[in-house]
C-alpha cells in the first residue's frame, strides 16, 4: 500500500496537479473570504469567527476533490496499466487505500495553510483572542470527515469509466447529492423531514461544527467512506474476473 501511496503523492507533486489544486483552493477561499463583497467576507461580517470559511469550503471541495480523484483508476484503465496494477502482490483493499490516502493527503496539504485564518481572526477580534476554539476545532474535524467522504466517492466513480470527464461529473453529482440533496428532498417530505435530512452529509457536518463530537456523526462519515471504498474494491475485483 505504501508503494501506491508514495506513487500517488509523487504523481501529484511531480506535475502541476498538486500545486494547482492547492493554489486554486487557497485562491478561491482567499478571494471570497477577504476580497469579494458578500456574505462570505469575514472582514465585513463584524464577527470574529470562521463560519464563512467552513460554509464555503465544502462547496469548493465538491468540485476540487473530483478533479483530483477523477484520474485515479480511469487513467489506469485508459492507458491499460490497470491490469499491471492488479497483478502486483497487493490486495484490492491495499490498492484502493493507497489511492485514497494519496488524494486525501493532497487535500490535507491544501487545508493546512488555512490555519493562518485562525490566527488572523483571533488576532483581530475584539478583544484579541475572541475566537471560539472549540467550534473551530470541531469544524476542522468535520471538514476532514467531509474530505474523506468526498475522496472515497471520487475514487469510486473513477472506476466506472476510463473517461476522466465522466468520472468527474459523476463524482460532482454524488458529492452534491450526498451533501445537499437529502436536505432538498426533506423539504418535500414534511412527515419524515428530520429522518431524511439526517441521511445527508450537511446535517452531520453542521453537527460536528458545533464543537461537540457525537459518535453518530463519526459513524455516519466513516460508514459513507467505507461504503464507497468497498464499492471501489468490488469494481476492481470485477475487473480481475
Amino acid at each position: 500500500m505504501k508503494a501506491i501511496l508514495f506513487r500517488e503523492i509523487k504523481t501529484f507533486f511531480g506535475s502541476p496537479i498538486g500545486y494547482l489544486v492547492i493554489a486554486i483552493f487557497l485562491l478561491l477561499n482567499g478571494l471570497f473570504l477577504w476580497v469579494f463583497e458578500g456574505d462570505f467576507n469575514i472582514a465585513n461580517s463584524g464577527f470574529a469567527d470562521l463560519n464563512p470559511f467552513f460554509t464555503l469550503a465544502p462547496w469548493i471541495l465538491i468540485f476540487l476533490i473530483p478533479a483530483v480523484t477523477m484520474r485515479s483508476f480511469s487513467d489506469e484503465k485508459k492507458q491499460g496499466t490497470i491490469e499491471l496494477l492488479l497483478t502486483k502482490p497487493l490486495t484490492s483493499w491495499q490498492i484502493v487505500n493507497g489511492k485514497f490516502l494519496g488524494a486525501f493527503l493532497l487535500i490535507i496539504f491544501a487545508l493546512v495553510p488555512t490555519l493562518v485564518y485562525v490566527f488572523v481572526v483571533s488576532k483581530y477580534g475584539l478583544p484579541e483572542g475572541n475566537l471560539d476554539l472549540g467550534t473551530t476545532i470541531g469544524s476542522y474535524l468535520g471538514l476532514l470527515f467531509l474530505v474523506a467522504s468526498y475522496t472515497a466517492i471520487g475514487i469510486f466513480t473513477s472506476t466506472l469509466s476510463e473517461n476522466q470527464i465522466v468520472a468527474f461529473i459523476l463524482s460532482v453529482f454524488l458529492c452534491f447529492f450526498f451533501y445537499f440533496g437529502f436536505e432538498g428532498i426533506a423539504a418535500f417530505t414534511a412527515s419524515f423531514a428530520d429522518v431524511v435530512s439526517a441521511i445527508g452529509m450537511d446535517y452531520h457536518y453542521k453537527s460536528i461544527s458545533r464543537g461537540v463530537i457525537d459518535t453518530r456523526d463519526v459513524i455516519y462519515f466513516s460508514s459513507v467512506t467505507v461504503l464507497f471504498l468497498a464499492g471501489t474494491v468490488y469494481q476492481l475485483k470485477s475487473l480481475k474476473n
